[in-house]
């Protein structure tokens, strides 16, 4: 069975959507197809014959053929495709009227009245035309195979209800809708937008939609014949049974329900998807026609939405208004059309359309051929010109016509970067006019294709700008960008090329990342990734690839393979049904791995179908479309093999299998096995054992390579396992696409400064070709650098980049899956240079003078010379007679190189017009456009006529010279002068100025004052005595700036005197020249100057310069953009070259300083002075009052050519060296000479300086000071005397003095830092004298002193009261028995301290009261028995003879109550004290007593009142007995009296007084002894005793 062309690739539609509903109505369809097919054959014949008269003037062959197709697939068309079907619907519009159809085909109007048809016809008649032509070619490949399928299986087409008659041509009823029967169909739609790859299956889907959009809008086929239903349904009723009743019931409810919902599904259908890409349907044809002939190439053109063409000569836009009356350009019902007005040589070219919509870009292209004629003809019959209107006239969405310039300013040029980083291109839109809520739209374009905004790119309107910005730039982003801005039907476009380098490798050596990765044939379980190889290995070559993929959402990259592959393409598994993925690919080599490559786009791993379902969600619209079998549906069918099973793709890796869906199948959906076997068995293993597939595409992995495999396929469902497929034919598994060979012929050629255009030829049997990468190299270098990173089509390229002058080779190989092919031989060297062409023809033609048989022209010179000087001009002219031009004449076979001629025998009183054409090496240019008609009459004005070839050089930021010549004509007395005007560019008429007030008599003038950046236009007039002429032609606008890298004039006076003007520039051209003038003209005499040019500088050489000379001198490089510069030598910068030029005659040794005298360390006296330059030759003479002096005993010499250093030295000054010293110097011929006076005092005081130097110089020879003796004050305010020595060692001694008194030091110093100390700790008056230190060892001795007296002494003590001042602490508050303190802490007091204290801003006057005095270091303030007058502000100050310091505390509020009360409790304390019992002395503490002795103590108490006494002994009272006396006396005294002690008087007694203020207790113990003698008769009484 044939499919649908957009089912064909996607087979899986369901076998239950079949029903009795549909199988009645294709009976009834069947029984009443043959009494219809003769209408249908008729009305295809007619609309055949309808077509081919409106196409008869441009394309009849293809429609007739078109025509005859659409008829013989007729019968078949319903079931091919939707467009097809909307094909046959809309058909009916002329096959119900067939007989009128066929009247219009065989009468003799046939032509007109089909066009009027087609002209006025219904909209479905043009829609057809558009869809029928989209797909008519790809129908008719397959009407074959479906006539036989239906004549086979019996399918007829379905009934048509009767409806009204319609006529083509009326307008009325031009939208009234038609009542025509489809069968029904509730088929799904698979949806494979974006899979297919093909342009042809494009155009297939671009049909399909068509059709589609076209049926739903006529509302037509969605009726079903109430007859044909009923009459199905009584044929079957008998043979239902009940449950295939219900079944049917059913089923036709919810075919009721899935129309509805299609029909609302087509309300929100969005037409978007609905767009395809243009197409040619006729393409332009090559013409070779006679010269002066006209030719028109036609073409046809379909897409949605409609598409734009253009048309190109050589590439290059053609622009109508450029070009009035040569070109026209028409588009009339879809036919566009390009007619070239009398045809010449320069017409020869190659000529494009291309086709633009939103959807891409198409070209085709035509040649022309023009030969000339070598009989005689009349050349009336060869001309028929034509003229059209240009097509710059844009329709604006507010219904008028505006024609719309738009300009490009600021414009992006070739672009270069690396990958990572963020490139931006921009351009500056001008648009007139400007029209209000009629904005453009901006488009942005990369090698032709759209570019929408993503992650990758972004882009900007302002309103005046248009930007795009590449955020990170890939090689994926290489191409030429184009961006169109389009108002209305008009649009411009502007183009420039980006590359995009490799970014620096991670691992030296690795190779660059490869780019474009895609994804191909996505399944459930499986991918197919494809890359393109990079450009630059690394040097080594590649090994293959890595891929990786990561699931979208997570962040992990996983690497598929193990080993790397070599093939572009490679199958990913194990992917996870319905997650989809991203993809990278990186390259490997044996220095490492390159970096990853861009990621692809997100894909999901879903089986086809289901993508399908999933994208045309939620349903597809209803097509019209019926796909039915011959059997009947039944249930529990085994499925039948497969058809057509084929490998579409072999690999070493792994082999894609291909097949179409059983025609016999169940009820039920099917899935596959996939089997394979070795070639020449039959041991068939199944590929997957475990899953069976859905989609009829699979790739096996795992096969041997080099071996034969066979493979079938096995369908299955529920009812079984069915018979295999035939088997594939035996397929070698190996890479069936080889690397391609090398491309051929590489031919280089110039282009810019900077850029060289490389052509080659193909690579021959080139399969899949990707591209071509082309390398360039500096002849000689051997480094090789790629010009592109992204593989470029077609056989041409520019490589850009290139340095201006060096050599280059070029070489390119191709690219495809398999691999890279070798490189091409190296092509010949080229130098990198702008290539020549035809300059570009003059302009403002006027006429300078006119006299009854001649005139005089001139003309501005080209714009673009053509890279090269222009040689000369060809003028042409002929006449015009009553508003028609006659035919050119050569008025000049030789050219002329001045741009002013005159044109001999005119005719007097004849109407002329003129051109001029410009010629160079490369050839001559075009002509200008015509002049306006000029009368050739004899002038007899009395003023002059017009300056002419007005010109501008050395412009800058606010200057420029103008230059023009006289008029050709002066009128009838000699030009008196000349004035000259200026304006602004954009300004008015009436805004001309005059420069000058008073008439010049020179041919140039330099303008100042103008603004910087602002657009100028001038224009100059003769005056004579009859007064002012008219103006010259104005000048091109010329902006006011200095532009980069713009040099100037600069003079020179070499070595030898000579006077040059030098000049240089870097912006030449290999045909640029030095061109000097004088006063702006051309120097012809050069007996006074000598010009030298070389390379990129030019000199101008004064022979003798003098007054014959002065003027100003400009040099003009040609052939740059206006790289020109001048001088001015007037009589002052004479004066001063011929100075300086002296100066280079007779040189002198220039100074940098004069001769000078220095004291040196030992009291030597030196005499110097320093060149700027010395040579090695140079020498030096040394003269003392008149006689010269020689190197010796008493005078070192000394020249250093290198430093320009001439020195004398002498050891000492003697009274007779008193005088005059000369150096005289001579190198080579420069000479110079330098004195020094030394008489008087000069001599004294340099002979005493010298003298006292050489004595320090002694002194230093042994320990000495190198800082005198001084002193500093240290924080803890002592005075420290400090000295610093050098020259020391440990033999050295340092001794004090003070008043010649020696200091003795404790201890000795150890000279490590050099200095020498001495402490004096709290210095003060005693302190006064001179102190002395003295360095000594064998060496010798040194001394320092330091006088402290008077002033000395006191500087010094404002010093150390000043650090005591800082040292004082914060005034605080102290409680005590008599009153308030108020004190401060410092380091120490010295009497040279004075201090005050204030009190509430008043000195404090002091009584015995309040009190002031220094204890220590504490200075305080004593306030006794405090009042609250006392309360305030305190503040201390103290004054170190300079300044004062205060100190300050505030005795008031809470810190006088606290103070009070602190003092009032320590007062009550005090009283206590002073008045409690105690006991003021006489008790020792012990008493040791010789038992039988008086014991007697005594001691005096206090206490107010008097205290009472009581004794205690061992703690316990005690009293007074007869053994014991004790007495208090007078309220005092206290006696304790023991006539004879004995040891039982041992113990400690204790004098307890007591009183209301305290008690106190003092302790005495007695310690009665016995002696020894006693002590040994005590014990023997004891023994006796015993």
């Amino acid at each position: 069975m044939s499919l649908p062309f957009y089912q064909r690739h996607h087979d899986h539609y369901d076998r239950a959507y079949r029903h009795k509903a549909l199988q009645s109505t294709v009976s009834q369809y069947q029984k009443e197809s043959k009494s219809k097919s003769a209408v249908y054959a008729q009305g295809s014949a007619a609309y055949a014959r309808g077509s081919a008269a409106y196409r008869h003037a441009s394309a009849a062959d293809f429609s007739l053929d078109s025509s005859a197709a659409y008829s013989h697939g007729s019968s078949a068309h319903n079931l091919e495709s939707a467009a097809y079907s909307y094909g046959s619907t809309a058909y009916d519009h002329a096959a119900v009227q067939s007989k009128r159809s066929a009247a219009y085909s065989l009468e003799s109007e046939a032509l007109s009245k089909s066009s009027a048809a087609y002209s006025h016809g219904s909209e479905s008649i043009n829609k057809l035309a558009a869809a029928y032509r989209l797909g008519s070619e790809t129908y008719g490949l397959g009407l074959k195979d479906s006539n036989l399928m239906i004549e086979d299986q019996s399918y007829k087409m379905s009934p048509k209800a009767k409806r009204a008659k319609q006529t083509l041509v009326s307008e009325d009823k031009e939208n009234e809708a038609v009542d025509y029967s489809v069968p029904i169909f509730t088929g799904r739609e698979v949806n494979i937008s974006g899979i297919t790859d093909t342009e042809e299956e494009r155009i297939k889907e671009s049909a399909a939609y068509v059709a589609k959009r076209n049926l739903f809008a006529t509302g037509e086929g969605v009726s079903v014949s109430k007859v044909a239903k009923s009459v199905s349904e009584e044929e079957h009723h008998e043979k239902k049974s009940r449950k295939v009743a219900i079944r049917e019931s059913a089923e036709r409810v919810a075919l009721k329900k899935t129309l509805e919902d299609t029909q609302a599904f087509h309300k929100k259908l969005n037409q978007d998807k609905l767009l395809h890409p243009p197409e040619f349907v006729i393409k332009p044809r090559s013409h070779t026609i006679w010269e002066k002939q006209n030719v028109k190439f036609h073409c046809t053109v379909a897409g949605w939405p409609a598409p734009r063409v253009t048309w190109y000569k050589n590439n290059v836009p053609i622009d109508v208004q450029a070009h009035p009356g040569k070109y026209t350009i028409e588009n009339r019902y879809g036919l566009h059309s390009l007619e070239i007005s009398t045809c010449d040589f320069d017409d020869i070219a190659q000529y494009r359309a291309s086709a633009m919509n939103v959807k891409g870009e198409i070209s085709a292209y035509a040649s022309l051929v023009v030969k000339r004629y070598k009989g005689e003809i009349d050349a009336s019959y060869l001309h028929a010109g034509t003229f059209s209107m240009p097509l710059s006239l844009g329709v604006t969405p507010h219904g008028f016509a505006s024609r719309f310039e738009i300009k490009f300013v600021d414009k992006f040029e070739v672009t270069f970067g690396r990958e990572g980083e963020t490139m931006s291109l921009g351009c500056t839109v001008v648009i007139s006019p400007d029209i209000k809520r009629f904005k453009p739209d901006i488009e942005w374009y990369r090698n032709g294709v759209l570019i929408t905004p993503s992650k990758w790119v972004q882009m900007h309107w302002s309103g005046e700008r248009a930007s795009l910005t590449l955020t990170h730039a890939n090689k994926e982003d290489e191409g030429l960008y184009t961006l169109r801005v389009v108002m209305g039907e008009y649009y411009e476009e502007y183009s420039g090329y980006v590359f995009v380098r490799d970014a620096d490798a991670e691992i030296p050596g690795a190779p660059g990342a490869p780019l474009d990765v895609q994804c191909l044939d996505a399944n459930k379980d499986y991918v197919i990734v494809s890359w393109k190889q990079p450009a630059v290995d690394g040097g080594n070559p590649i090994l293959g690839y890595f891929i990786d993929r990561c699931e979208v959402g997570t962040t992990h990259w996983t690497q598929c393979n193990e080993t790397p592959v070599k093939f572009a393409r490679f199958p990913v598994t194990g992917l996870i049904e319905g997650r989809s993925y991203i993809f990278r690919v990186r390259a490997v080599n044996k220095a490492g791995v390159s970096l990853p490559s861009r990621v692809s786009e997100p894909v999901a791993a879903l089986d086809p179908a289901d993508r399908a379902r999933l994208r045309s969600h939620p349903s597809a619209p209803w097509t019209g479309q019926i796909i039915v079998t011959e059997e009947e549906p039944a249930e529990g069918v085994v499925p039948g093999p497969p058809t057509d099973l084929q490998v579409i793709e072999a690999t070493k890796n792994y082999v894609v299998l291909s097949w179409k869906p059983p025609g016999q199948r169940g009820h039920e959906g099917i899935m596959y096995f996939v089997e394979k076997c070795i070639a020449g068995t039959e041991d068939w293993q199944r590929v997957n054992t475990e899953i069976p597939v859905k989609s009829p595409r699979f790739a096996v992995f795992d096969l041997s390579e080099g071996k034969s495999y066979c493979f079938r396929v096995r369908c299955c469902n529920s009812a079984g396992i069915g018979e295999p497929s035939e088997a594939t034919e035996a397929t070698v598994v190996d890479d069936k696409l080889d690397i391609p060979k090398p491309p051929g012929r590489i031919m280089p050629t110039r282009n810019t400064d900077t850029s060289v255009v490389v052509t080659w030829t193909e690579s021959p049997d080139a399969k899949e070709l990707v591209g071509y990468y082309i390398e360039s190299s500096v002849v000689g270098s051997g480094h090789w650098e790629p010009c592109n990173n992204n593989p470029v089509k077609g056989t041409r390229f520019i490589c850009h980049g290139l340095v201006n002058g060096e050599k280059y080779i070029f070489r390119v190989r191709a690219v495809n899956a398999a691999g890279l092919s070798e490189f091409s031989q190296d092509s010949e060297p080229i130098e990198v240079q702008a290539a020549i062409a035809a300059p570009s023809p003059p302009y403002d033609i006027t006429v300078l003078e006119s006299v009854r048989d001649s005139m005089v022209l001139g003309w501005k010179q080209p714009k673009a010379t053509g890279g090269t000087e222009i040689t000369g001009y060809y003028v042409n002219y002929r006449e015009v007679i009553g508003g028609v031009p006659g035919k050119w004449m050569e008025a000049n076979i030789k050219a002329v190189s001045e741009r002013a001629y005159r044109i001999e025998n005119l005719k007097e009183n004849m109407v002329y017009q003129f051109q001029v054409a410009a010629a160079n090496l490369a050839g001559v240019g075009t002509p200008s456009l015509p002049s306006k008609p000029f009368k050739c009459e004899e002038w007899t004005i009395a003023v002059p006529g017009p300056p002419h070839d007005v010109t501008y050089t050395e412009v800058r930021k606010d200057s420029l010279v103008l230059l023009w010549k006289e008029p050709v004509y002066t009128g009838r007395s000699p030009i008196a002068g000349y004035y000259v005007d200026m304006k602004e560019t954009e300004a008015n008429e009436e805004h001309w100025r005059s420069v000058n007030e008073k008439p010049l008599q020179k041919k140039f003038l330099k303008i100042a004052g103008l603004t910087e950046g602002v657009s100028y236009v001038f224009r100059v007039r003769a005056t004579n005595q009859a007064g002012v002429g008219r103006p010259s032609d104005t000048t091109d606008p010329v902006v006011a700036e200095t532009r980069p890298g713009t040099k100037e004039v600069v003079v020179n006076v070499d070595d030898d005197g000579v006077i040059s003007l030098n000049f240089e520039c870097d912006q030449m051209s290999p045909n640029s020249k030095f061109v000097w003038s004088k006063n702006y003209e051309p120097i012809e005499d050069d007996s006074r100057l000598d010009i030298d040019s070389k390379g990129g500088k030019s000199k101008a050489v004064f022979k003798d310069l003098g007054e014959d000379d002065l003027g100003i001198y400009s040099c003009v490089v040609t052939d740059t953009d206006g790289v020109s510069s001048g001088y001015t030598i007037d009589e002052e910068e004479m004066k001063r070259l011929l100075a300086l030029s002296h100066e280079h005659k007779f040189p002198t040794i220039p100074l940098a300083s004069e001769l000078a005298v220095e004291i040196l360390e030992k009291g030597e006296v030196r005499f110097w002075l320093q060149a700027e330059k010395l040579s090695g030759n140079a020498k030096a003479n040394f003269v003392f009052n008149d006689k010269e002096i020689f190197n010796g005993e008493k005078y070192k010499m000394k020249v250093d050519q290198h430093t320009g250093l001439v020195e004398m030295i002498m050891d000492k000054l003697e009274d007779k060296d008193e005088g005059t010293y000369t150096f005289q110097l001579q190198d080579g011929k420069a000479t110079n000479q330098s004195s020094l006076v030394l008489i008087g005092d000069v001599f004294k005081k340099l002979r005493d300086e010298a003298e006292f130097q050489r004595k320090e110089w002694h002194r230093k020879q042994g320990p000495h000071f190198v800082e005198q003796l001084g002193w500093e004050v240290t924080d803890e305010c002592n005075v420290m005397l400090k000295c610093k020595v050098a020259n020391i060692k440990k033999e050295t001694h340092i001794v004090w003095y003070k008043d010649d008194r020696e200091i003795m030091v404790d201890e000795e110093h150890d000279f490590k830092d050099g200095v020498c100390t001495l402490l004096i700790s709290e210095f003060s008056k005693k302190d006064t004298g001179i102190y002395e230190v003295i360095l000594k060892d064998d060496r010798g001795k040194d001394i320092s002193e330091l006088k402290l007296t008077d002033k000395a002494f006191a500087d010094l003590m404002n010093e150390v009261c000043r650090r005591i001042a800082l040292s004082a602490t914060d005034l605080k508050i102290q409680s005590t028995a008599e009153g308030i303190r108020l004190y401060s802490f410092v380091t120490y007091y010295v009497e040279d301290l004075r201090v005050g204290w204030v009190h509430n801003d008043t000195q404090i006057r002091f009584t015995d009261r309040v009190k002031t005095g220094v204890t220590g270091e504490q200075i305080w303030l004593q306030i006794n028995e405090p009042t609250p007058q006392d309360k305030g502000k305190y503040t201390m100050e103290l004054f170190d003879g300079k300044t004062g310091h205060k100190k300050t505390v505030d005795l008031s509020g809470q810190a006088f109550d606290e103070a009070f009360a602190e003092f009032q409790r320590l007062k009550q304390a005090a009283i206590a004290e002073k008045n409690r019992a105690r006991v003021l002395g006489g008790l020792p503490d012990v008493v040791t007593i010789q038992e039988g002795k008086a014991l007697n103590l005594s001691c005096t108490v206090w206490g107010d009142p008097t205290p009472e006494v009581s004794w205690l002994k061992n703690e316990k009272s005690f009293v007074s007995d007869a053994n014991c006396i004790l007495r208090f006396e007078s309220g005092k005294n206290v006696s304790f009296t023991i006539s004879a002690v004995s040891t039982l008087d041992s113990g400690k007694y204790s004098l307890v007084v007591k009183n209301k203020y305290g008690t106190e207790t003092s302790d005495v113990t007695v310690s009665v002894f016995i002696p020894e003698e006693e002590q040994e008769k005590n014990n023997e009484d004891k023994k006796t005793k015993a």
